[in-house]
Parts: C-alpha cells; structure tokens; sequence
C-alpha cells in the first residue's frame, strides 16, 4: 500500500527569506496596499478639483450679483446726470427732481432687499438703531426715538445701516 504524505516545509532558520507560500499573501497586501494609495491619491485630486470648481463658481455667482446691483444703479445714475443737466432751471424744478431721484434710490434699496426706515416715537432698539444724542423731552416717552439723523436700511436680520437716532432720556 502506498500512502501519500503531505509535503512538509523545513522550518525557517534565522535570515533565511521566507518560502514560496508566503509570496503570494505578500504580494497581495502590496497590491492592496498599492491600490488603496492610487485610491487615496485620486479622492485627494478629486478633492482639489471641487475646491477649484467651487471656487470658480463662487467667483461667478459673485460677478453675477455686482452686475445685478449695478444695473439696478444705473437709472438712478442717469436721473442725476439729467438733474444736473438741469441746474441752471428754476431751483424749484431741480429740487423735484433731485427729491425724485433720492425716491428712485430708496426704491432700489427696498427691491435689494434693505428697506428705508425713520420712524419716531418708537421705543430705541439696539439692532435697529445707533443713538448720536439724547434729549430732555417732557412730552415723549422714556428711550424713544425722538429725532432720526439719518435713516436706517433693511430689516429682518439683513440690515444695511443702523437708523441714527436722538433719544429722549428718562424722566426724573
């Protein structure tokens, strides 16, 4: 009878370089090892890209918004220019007219999304208003806006400029 017997592999001896057996399970850990570099380089190129891409985006987003902005300038640009124009006519009808454009410009501002505000009596607030003086009013409520300096722009957390404002101080 004859039996088969397994092939036996000597044991490794100190600096010996290991056995055929071993080389395949090495050389697929290199190949893993390779492709999860390839895999990790290309997400880093990837990345760059999308950095760059976004960027260009923005920067296009932002020409497009300037532009938009001018636009909406641009008549009330040339009503001043036709103001202007204008200034050796009666100072009444120049007056009208620069009061007109003012109006225009107060329009563009509102459809930009910053509403023109100058209210008084209204209780001072902080978000709202910036105090460049406080008077002594008897007839008007404690922290109340009694004079607007110069108007406010915009609402709801989108503000543009802060109402200068004269407070009337408290009573004592």
């Amino acid at each position: 009878m004859a039996t088969e017997q397994e092939p036996t592999t000597p044991p490794q001896q100190p600096g010996e370089t290991p056995s055929s057996s071993h080389v395949p399970e090495a050389d697929e850990q290199a190949a893993a090892l390779d492709e999860m570099r390839d895999r990790w380089r290309r997400a880093l190129a990837d990345l760059d890209n999308l950095r760059k891409r976004h960027a260009r985006e923005l920067e296009r987003v932002r020409a497009e918004e300037r532009a938009r902005t001018a636009a909406a300038w641009l008549p009330v640009l040339d009503n001043l220019e036709r103001a202007l124009a204008h200034s050796d006519s009666d100072p009444s009808a120049v007056l009208k007219g620069i009061e007109a454009v003012r109006d225009q410009a107060v329009e563009v501002l509102r459809g930009l999304g910053y509403p023109r505000y100058e209210e008084t009596g209204v209780p001072f607030d902080p978000t709202r208003h910036e105090v460049v003086g406080v008077v002594d009013t008897p007839d008007a409520e404690p922290n109340t806006v009694a004079q607007v300096v110069s108007p406010g722009y915009g609402a709801d957390g989108k503000q543009l400029r802060p109402a200068f404002v004269v407070v009337s101080k408290r009573q004592e």
